[in-house]
């Protein structure tokens, strides 16, 4: 059986994951008429690399593509700024090439962005930017309380179910590859629904809590960015295996203590998976750009992100703002200190 999920995934990912065309800035609706908004919506579906069912569901669902796009950067964003200390940064530059491979990086791309797209999704619907979506519509009492005092809940059920959808995630045989992005894919969305909390607000005279209303909310995206770098950090090397009772292939890792040594131990549904050890990243290649010329700290990881090749230390002067104070009535003045500042970066 072909791998229908890993080749819809294949169109939106690597779109969402080389971020060239993410970062294109779409026309500004602006204010128009219903139908010229409708003309530039359905333009900017057009414009993402998606595959022809994706683009009739995204044409359908006005809000759709700025949405998708918004994920698009915060996958981006997020993915960079937890790799920042490492070897690889999480940059553009290689970025298909390693979508091609079973790395542990290949791993989190997956992960933070079906994250990225599931809490965007729910973000927008609570923030009326999609058309067929408001707020948690979770049919208890407390939900509709907190409604009707103006307050609401992330719409995390629509958001997954529309990505399931979007994504089109089917049965996709013995084919090992694409049951590991199908993993980690949904590791990312499990991070989200993991992440969801009950916030409270009290309503009530001098600040009593007569009436208290509560609703869920997502976790800020950067806390399930760290939650996936952590699941990166422990990610489990995986296999296929043939599932005797059941007469089709599983996921299969390293044995642990709690199993029988002749059953291998399958991945928990938490844990990110690879089927193949990473490159050092070290030097140029077709994934990375190297290390060369990064910054590093000489107490923390220069040893390591320079591979052993020693760094260059540079004394620079910078300019920052100091001594400040408020002035009457609104606004603060500020001196202008220098001071001096070394800076570490890997030789060539």
């Amino acid at each position: 059986m072909t791998a229908v999920f890993h080749n819809s995934l294949v169109f939106l990912f690597p779109f969402s994951l080389t971020g060239k065309e993410a970062l294109t800035h779409f026309p500004s609706l602006g204010p128009s008429t219903n139908s010229a908004q409708g003309k530039v919506h359905v333009k900017q579906c057009d414009l993402l690399k998606l595959s022809r069912k994706q683009k009739r569901l995204c044409r359908r669902e006005p809000g759709l593509a700025e949405t998708l796009r918004d994920a698009i950067r915060l996958g981006i964003m997020e993915c960079q700024y937890q790799f920042r200390s490492e070897r690889w940064n999480c940059s553009l530059e290689g970025r298909t090439s390693l979508l091609k491979r079973g790395f542990k990086e290949t791993a989190f791309l997956y992960a933070v962005s079906s994250a990225a797209l599931t809490h965007s999704l729910a973000r927008a619907c609570s923030a009326g930017r999609m058309e067929r979506c408001t707020c948690d519509d979770s049919p208890d009492l407390e939900n509709r309380k907190a409604w009707q005092w103006g307050v609401c809940g992330d719409n995390l059920k629509y958001s997954t179910k529309f990505l399931k959808k979007f994504l089109g995630q089917k049965r996709i045989g013995k084919d090992l590859r694409a049951k590991v992005d199908i993993h980690n894919t949904n590791v990312g969305i499990k991070a989200v629904k993991n992440g969801l909390k009950t916030t409270c607000k009290c309503h009530g005279v001098s600040g009593s809590c007569a009436v208290r209303t509560c609703w869920k909310q997502l976790s800020p995206f950067h806390e399930i960015g760290r939650l996936l770098k952590l699941r990166y950090d422990d990610a489990v090397k995986v296999f296929s295996t043939t599932n005797d009772a059941v007469g089709h292939s599983e996921l299969a890792g390293p044995q642990r203590q709690s199993h029988s040594p002749k059953h291998p131990a399958s991945p928990r549904s938490t844990d990110l998976v690879y089927v193949e050890d990473s490159p050092s990243f070290c030097r140029p290649s077709k994934y990375s750009l190297g290390t060369a010329g990064r910054t590093c700290s000489r107490e923390g990881n220069c040893d390591s992100m320079c591979c052993g090749r020693g760094y260059n230390t540079q004394s620079r002067l910078v300019t920052f703002s100091c001594h400040c104070q408020v002035q009457w009535c609104c606004y603060v003045e500020c001196q202008q200190c220098m001071q001096e500042e070394v800076v570490y970066s890997c030789k060539q």
